[in-house]
């Protein structure tokens, strides 16, 4: 490929000119362009786009809150918190690997040992005030236990507004509906898994 096609650079042979007059600079021309607008009928041309689209029936606009835009799969909204589907526990481990990336500091977890001496997830909290909404936390965590949702109402009268472990929580009829949406990535459940598990041979 040659510079010369670059180079070139004459393309005034594809535009074509408007016949547009000089906007007038004397006081006499002025008056006698807004004479001729006026007589024309140029102020009513907006007005009668506005009052044709006013009259007609099909109209654009949505119903919020009754109605609500569709939003894209990967939209990053208010965080949710997943459960296993064996169980219905939830899935978080309590490693605190979200709380440690997150770049605006949002998110406080706390841990405590259990009576069958396990770590689970005593205290779980996101400043939505702060959270910047990047995706960082759902990305590193291990179990897939929180990820971004479609919720994006997350409007308050007050500053400190904050999202508790229990209301990001799968409620469990949701669980029992088996609606609980799921997300590609290590922790989620696989397509068919019921016939694959019926298909591994018990070598052991």
């Amino acid at each position: 490929m040659k510079n010369e096609q670059f180079n070139d650079r004459n393309i005034s042979n594809d535009y074509f000119k408007v016949d547009i007059a000089d906007y007038p600079t004397t006081d006499w021309g002025k008056f006698k362009c807004a004479l001729d607008r006026t007589f024309k009928l140029e102020l009513l041309v907006g007005l009668w786009v506005v009052l044709r689209e006013m009259f007609k029936f099909n109209t654009h606009t949505v119903k919020y809150p009754e109605e609500k835009m569709p939003i894209g799969p990967r939209y990053r909204a208010v965080h949710e918190m997943k459960r296993l589907w064996e169980s219905d526990t939830e899935r978080c481990i309590g490693c605190g690997l979200c709380e440690k990336i997150c770049i605006s500091n949002c998110i406080r977890i706390d841990t405590k040992i259990d009576e069958n001496s396990r770590k689970e997830v005593s205290e779980y909290s996101i400043n939505l005030g702060r959270c910047i909404f990047c995706g960082y936390c759902a990305e590193v965590c291990p179990e897939l236990a929180i990820v971004h949702g479609g919720e994006y109402e997350n409007a308050s009268d007050q500053r400190e507004h904050f999202v508790m472990y229990e209301d990001m929580l799968t409620p469990l009829d949701k669980m029992k509906a088996g609606t609980q949406s799921e997300f590609e990535g290590f922790g989620a459940i696989t397509p068919h898994e019921e016939e694959r598990v019926k298909k591994t041979p018990l070598a052991y």
